[in-house]
Order: C-alpha cells, then sequence, then structure tokens
C-alpha cells in the first residue's frame, strides 16, 4: 500500500492555548488543510468543484489526541480517503511530529454535496475520478 498523502505545518505560538500546546480546534484546521493540500495536489480547485457543481461536506469528525504539540513544533499531516459502496467516504489522518510521535488521529466521514439539490451525490468516487488530474492521490 502507498504512503498516504502528506503536508508538513508548523506549530504557531498563536495557536496554543493558556497550557502552551496546540488549541484542540486547531486539530480540525491543520486536518481540513491536509485535506484541501490533497485535492490541490490531485488537479481540484474550490472552482473546479463549484464549476462541477458540487462541495465536499464534512458529516461526521472525530478527534484523538495523543501527545501535545507546542510552538514552533514541526508535524506532518497525513490524509488518506476509503471509499465504500455509497454516498460517504471516510478520511483518515494522522498528526505526527517529525521525530515520529503520533500526537493525533482524525477520523473523518464526508460525502459531496449536489450545490443546487442539496443532496449527496449518489457516488462521489465517481466524480472525483473526473475532476482528478491524479485521483491515484484518493487511493481510486
Amino acid at each position: 500500500m502507498a504512503e498516504p498523502f502528506s503536508v508538513r505545518v508548523t506549530v504557531r505560538g498563536y495557536e496554543t492555548d493558556t497550557q502552551g500546546h496546540l488549541n484542540q480546534a486547531v486539530y480540525l484546521n491543520y486536518a481540513e488543510h491536509a485535506r484541501w493540500s490533497l485535492l490541490q495536489a490531485a488537479g481540484i480547485s474550490q472552482t473546479g468543484l463549484v464549476g462541477r457543481g458540487v462541495g465536499p461536506v464534512a458529516l461526521e469528525t472525530n478527534i484523538r489526541y495523543l501527545r501535545e504539540l507546542l510552538a514552533g513544533d514541526e508535524t506532518d499531516v497525513t490524509c488518506a480517503f476509503e471509499w465504500g459502496g455509497g454516498k460517504t467516504f471516510r478520511i483518515r489522518q494522522e498528526i505526527r511530529k517529525t521525530d515520529g510521535t503520533l500526537a493525533a488521529e482524525v477520523t473523518a466521514v464526508g460525502g459531496l454535496l449536489d450545490l443546487e439539490q442539496r443532496k449527496l451525490i449518489a457516488d462521489p468516487r465517481e466524480v472525483f475520478k473526473e475532476l482528478a488530474a491524479d485521483p491515484g492521490l484518493f487511493g481510486l
């Protein structure tokens, strides 16, 4: 199995809380950044999605915090799509310090929303295959 897509993020001081570690809400920002970075690397832009009449939606997100991150820590945020047979897909992500320490695991359930009908697309895999220059980044 290929390595999942990954993007490097440095923890910035203003993202920390009074305990000096990364604020819990910022983990979601890092995960979202990695997802949009994967879309961009695959050749899919927000303009392309809107032009196709679809938009990604988060239906469920779970974060498991394992180790604290401090200002200045370098992290690698992974992103791997898992496909089932329906309207949704799962995204598994890890936030690791560059020394390999696993700081958090993020799992999400998402879908593609038809922007006109305001309903989930029946088979999001097909839309990703259609729009992506590199569908392999989605495991397709």
